[in-house]
């Protein structure tokens, strides 16, 4: 198998980008990525560590991050598994991406940038939900925002509202064999459903 070996090689095989691709790129929030990135309640944050890369799905009731300045937002980290892969990351090296989806849309918002993790206790209460806080919030630093083209997510039908889940195995399922069967995959599986709607934030 045949692998690009250098950079040159690439920009040979790809030619020049065009003329929107590099002009659609802040350095900051805008009022038209303002409006799309507070519209979103779903985010992939990418992460990157000692230990290899991290993507993690962030999301939220409202918008998933908030502006603190037109170079800062904040992201919340709500209840998950605890394995804070992208918490790890971010404290040993601060690099992040940032991939907003709002549904229905085919196109892409992206922000590239330095993060930190705040345990900050007034900024952990402005957050507050239910009476429930964050244990910590992440801080990005924009380095540059821009949109990303639809081609993506039209190929794929992201949106089209099609159920194309039967069939997968279930996490349950998962654990049992990463187990060798010893796991009460079902058992989890039933459990699941009471447990996250208790334990959401």
């Amino acid at each position: 198998m045949d692998y690009i070996k250098d950079v040159s090689e690439l920009e040979t095989i790809y030619g020049e980008p065009g003329e929107a691709s590099l002009l659609k790129v802040a350095r900051q929030m805008t009022p038209a990525y303002r409006k799309w990135i507070m519209t979103s309640r779903l985010c992939i944050l990418s992460t990157v560590g000692p230990d290899g890369t991290d993507g993690s799905p962030r999301g939220d009731v409202g918008a998933v991050v908030r502006e603190l300045d037109a170079q800062t937002l904040a992201m919340p980290d709500w209840r998950g598994n605890n394995r804070i892969d992208s918490l790890r990351n971010i404290v040993v090296d601060g690099r992040v991406s940032l991939m907003f989806m709002v549904p229905g849309s085919n196109n892409v918002v992206r922000v590239n940038g330095a993060a930190r993790v705040s345990v900050d206790a007034d900024l952990l209460v402005s957050f507050e939900q239910d009476g429930r806080h964050p244990r910590s919030v992440i801080v990005i630093k924009i380095a540059e925002i821009y949109s990303q083209c639809a081609r993506a997510l039209m190929r794929s039908a992201t949106w089209a509202g099609r159920d194309e889940s039967a069939g997968l195995p279930s996490i349950g399922e998962m654990l049992k064999e990463m187990s060798d069967g010893d796991f009460d995959g079902a058992g989890y599986d039933a459990a699941w459903g009471a447990r996250a709607a208790e334990t959401m934030w």
